[in-house]
Parts: structure tokens; C-alpha cells; sequence
């Protein structure tokens, strides 16, 4: 009998079905909105990396450039001077193979009653179906399989000519998670959902034009200090923020709800770098390293990351276990988000086009092997397998978060529960599969103290199953994978 998982292939896909994990970006009053708003999307391109776009906005009309790709395939000089305009919002995507498409890209736009609009979320709605059905009998029609469309769909069909209502009114109707920017030639509106699952943040720039102060939002705070912002706050779950000609306005949703901020932006989405949720993520990540190493002491002679995302974890561990931080595996940044495929007979190099064991570090080592998350296994038996390789004595794995044992329907993609290692392996079976000589995870107390998260105020359905809205029926379809993990 086979072990759990031994047939599948680097290259397997289990993509059936689309979520979205995003960026968003939105800039108020400057001259050079297009160009920031490229420059913010740079910051978060590790939210999406399928498709991206800009909607800058002159006067009454809309300027567009969407595409496929990063945001260097699909801006450069030339399109960046065609997006004229003092405000703009942007948008990195990622989705599932198959549905990556232009029709798909964001911000999505329509010339609608009260003028024209481009919206742009992260998130996901998870009664999108019904109400997709509902505004399909009543003539609606849907250009592309994204939930975002709905959006724009539900403030068109509303017969107020106030946006600020139409909108209110559609984002009283979506349950799930939702971080978006809208634009129209009257506002910059930033909102998220009551529940707060993704992160959504405020900034100004200190210059001022006209006389008055430059307004940006973002997912993360790393896009701030690209381009000079100063944090002024986040966007409070169930917020409506906008700005207009007359200055910054708030209101909130009716719907009051516990907050259920996504844990797993500190496990694994949001760069270092960015503050989220309030907490520093390097911060976290390492406080994460901390606990592991109580959890899970084990005699080493060293820590090495997974780079890059293990990094922070594994520094934690190192100061904690009092053991040295070593860089044991290097990363290639270098190959780009395709390369050519050698013929059958020489493809047999795993994880070595990304990854390379370091041998004059690891020969004969006793070494904990750090990485943030562990999915299906199958990349980290590559990983573990390298590290023996390079003649380590002894491989431990250790995990900065607890088993994921339950797909996500917020707005990340994740297996099927069928192929969620942890919730059909035990924790012994699962590390005879990847090889290692110990496996430890972090607990779930453990990453609720590393994130301050012990009162509650986070959703951890992916590690516990407890999903703090109803499904609407998604938890009966088949899901995707997690990329890169």
C-alpha cells in the first residue's frame, strides 16, 4: 500500500474551483496617482501574481490597464502615462489554474447611474452563489467567475442615486470576508467586512496637493513604506471609509459580528515587513519560532529556515533553544514564474530549481529544519530529503502553526479535505512520509499566544474546523490547493 500522498507529482494540480487571494490599493488626491498606485502594488505582489491592474480616474472618465502576469510584465513607461488622473485603485490577483483570465483581472469597472466605478476586493463571498442566482433572474449578466462582479452588480440595482447607499446596501447582503477599494469620480471608498478576516489600512502621504492631504489605502503596510506614507490606521471591521472633495468620512454596517481576523496572514500571507492586525508579522513569526522551540526541544546542533517564509520562525527558534541560526538551504530568486522543462530524462531535480542545500553546513549536523506551514507534505519531503542529501546526521521538522486539517472559504485557497495531510494522517504517519527523524507543530495555544490572540478575535477554522459564518453550501464542493506551500 502506498503512503499518504506518494503519487503525487511536483506538477499536479488539485484546482477545481476558484479563490482568490488579493492586494488591493487606492490612492486620493495626487498628481501622480497611476504611479504610486504601481509602485503599492509592487509592495503587495506577493498577495497575487496571476493577473494585475489600475484604474486611475480623470475627471469623468475612467483610464484602465489590466493584464496577465506580474506587475512589471504589465506596466511600464508608456501604459503608466495613459492612466492620467489625481486617484486611482489596484489590484494583484491570484487564482486557481484555469480561471486566470482577463475577465477575471481587477479592478472591475462599469459606467453605472451615478457615474462610473471600478471596484477592487480580497476576500471572499461565500453566499456568492445565491446571490449570483437571484441577480441572474433578474437579468443580470456575468462577464466572469469572480465574486466581485456581484458587487458591482448589486449597487447598479439599486435605486438610489447616492453611491454611498448602493453600496451600503450590497455590502449589508455579503457574508464572507471582504477587503475592497471603490472608486468613483467622487470618492476613493475603502470597506471591509464586519467580521475584519482580511487586513485593510489607511495611510497619507506628508505632502500635501492643493492644499490638501494625499489619502492612500492598502492590504498591507509594507506598500506605506515603499512610497512614503505614514500609518494613520487600519479600516475597522464593518467600516465604510471614504474621502471625498470635502474630506474623510466613516459610517459602519449594521450587521455587528465578533471579529474573526485570519490568523493565517501571520502564518504565512503578509510580508514581514508589514504591520497587520496591529501586530508586527516579523514579530509574530518569531514569538511563533519562541514557543515552538518549548513545545518541541529536541538536541540539534542548529536551526535552519525554509526560505523565505521560515525565516522569522526559525530565528525565534535559534534564540530560544540557544542553538545557532544557520542558513542551511539557499533560494534561487532568480528563476522566474516559469522556466523551460528539461526532457523526461533529466527532470528529476524536485525543489532544487528553488532550493539548494548548503553541504559545508550541514555535514554531519543535528539540525531542526523551520518552515511555516505544512499543507499536504509533499513539498516538505522534498525538503527534508534535500537536507539528508547534504549529509545532515539527524533531520527534525518543526512547524510555526498547527496542523491544517480544514480547507478555507475566506478568501484563500486551500486542498480539499481528502488531501489535507493532517486530517487523515496521524502525527507519526505523517512524519515517516517526509522522512524526518522528529516532527513537531506548533499548538494552537502556542499561535494564538504568538499572534495575542488568546481571547479570542481570530478564525483558525483552517487548523480547528469552527467557521464562524455559514458556508453556504461551499463546504460540499471540491476546493483548490495552497499555493507554494
Amino acid at each position: 500500500m502506498k503512503a499518504w500522498g506518494s503519487e503525487i507529482s511536483e506538477g499536479d494540480s488539485f484546482a477545481r474551483s476558484w479563490r482568490d487571494e488579493c492586494g488591493v490599493f487606492g490612492v486620493w488626491n495626487h498628481p501622480q496617482a497611476s504611479r504610486l498606485s504601481y509602485l503599492g502594488l509592487f509592495a503587495i505582489q506577493h498577495r497575487g501574481q496571476e493577473s494585475t491592474g489600475i484604474v486611475a480616474l480623470d475627471g469623468q472618465a475612467h483610464h484602465i490597464k489590466k493584464g496577465l502576469g506580474l506587475v512589471a510584465d504589465v506596466f511600464d513607461e508608456q501604459t503608466l502615462n495613459a492612466l492620467p488622473g489625481t486617484s486611482a485603485i489596484g489590484h494583484v490577483r491570484y487564482s486557481t489554474t484555469g480561471m486566470n483570465s482577463l475577465n477575471n483581472a481587477q479592478p472591475l469597472t462599469a459606467h453605472l447611474f451615478n457615474g462610473p466605478v471600478a471596484v477592487a476586493h480580497n476576500g471572499n463571498i461565500v453566499n456568492a452563489e445565491p446571490l449570483k442566482q437571484e441577480l441572474r433572474e433578474q437579468g443580470s449578466i456575468f462577464q466572469g467567475s469572480n465574486d466581485t462582479e456581484i458587487i458591482l452588480h448589486m449597487i447598479a440595482r439599486n435605486p438610489s442615486s447616492d453611491l454611498l447607499q448602493c453600496l451600503k446596501g450590497a455590502l449589508e447582503r455579503l457574508e464572507g470576508a471582504y477587503s475592497l477599494t471603490v472608486l468613483s469620480h467622487k470618492a476613493l471608498f475603502a470597506a471591509r467586512d464586519p467580521m475584519g478576516f482580511r487586513p485593510l489600512v489607511l495611510g497619507q502621504l506628508e505632502e500635501k496637493f492643493n492644499d490638501r492631504p494625499t489619502y492612500v489605502v492598502a492590504s498591507e503596510t509594507c506598500a506605506f513604506d515603499l512610497i512614503g506614507a505614514r500609518f494613520v490606521r487600519e479600516i475597522e471591521p464593518g467600516e465604510i471609509f471614504w474621502v471625498d472633495e470635502t474630506g474623510e468620512h466613516s459610517i459602519f454596517l449594521e450587521k455587528k459580528r465578533s471579529t474573526s481576523r485570519c490568523v493565517f496572514e501571520h502564518v504565512y500571507f503578509a510580508r514581514p515587513d508589514s504591520v497587520v492586525f496591529g501586530e508586527s508579522v516579523y514579530e509574530v513569526r518569531k514569538r511563533a519560532g519562541q514557543i515552538l522551540a518549548r513545545e518541541t526541544a529536541v538536541d540539534i546542533d542548529m536551526v535552519i529556515p525554509v526560505p523565505d517564509s521560515g525565516v522569522p520562525a526559525a530565528i525565534g527558534y535559534a534564540n530560544e533553544s540557544g542553538k545557532p541560526f544557520e542558513l542551511g538551504i539557499i533560494r534561487n530568486h532568480y528563476i522566474g514564474r516559469t522556466f523551460i522543462q528539461p526532457q523526461q530524462s533529466i527532470r528529476d531535480f524536485g525543489v532544487k530549481i528553488k532550493l539548494n542545500p548548503q553541504m559545508a553546513v550541514l555535514k554531519g549536523k543535528r539540525v531542526v529544519v523551520v518552515d511555516d506551514s505544512l499543507v499536504r507534505g509533499t513539498t516538505s519531503r522534498k525538503i527534508v530529503g534535500l537536507v539528508r542529501s547534504a549529509g545532515a546526521k539527524e533531520v527534525h521538522l518543526r512547524i510555526a502553526a498547527p496542523p491544517t486539517r480544514s480547507p478555507c472559504y475566506y478568501g484563500v485557497d486551500t486542498p480539499e479535505k481528502s488531501q489535507l495531510i493532517a486530517a487523515n494522517q496521524s502525527l507519526e504517519s505523517i512524519r515517516q512520509f517526509v522522512g524526518a527523524d522528529t516532527l513537531g507543530y506548533l499548538s494552537l495555544n502556542g499561535l494564538k499566544s504568538a499572534v495575542r490572540g488568546e481571547s479570542g478575535g481570530y478564525c483558525s477554522a483552517c487548523f480547528d474546523g469552527k467557521y464562524p459564518t455559514e458556508l453556504f453550501g461551499l463546504d460540499a464542493k471540491p476546493k483548490g490547493n495552497i499555493r507554494g506551500i
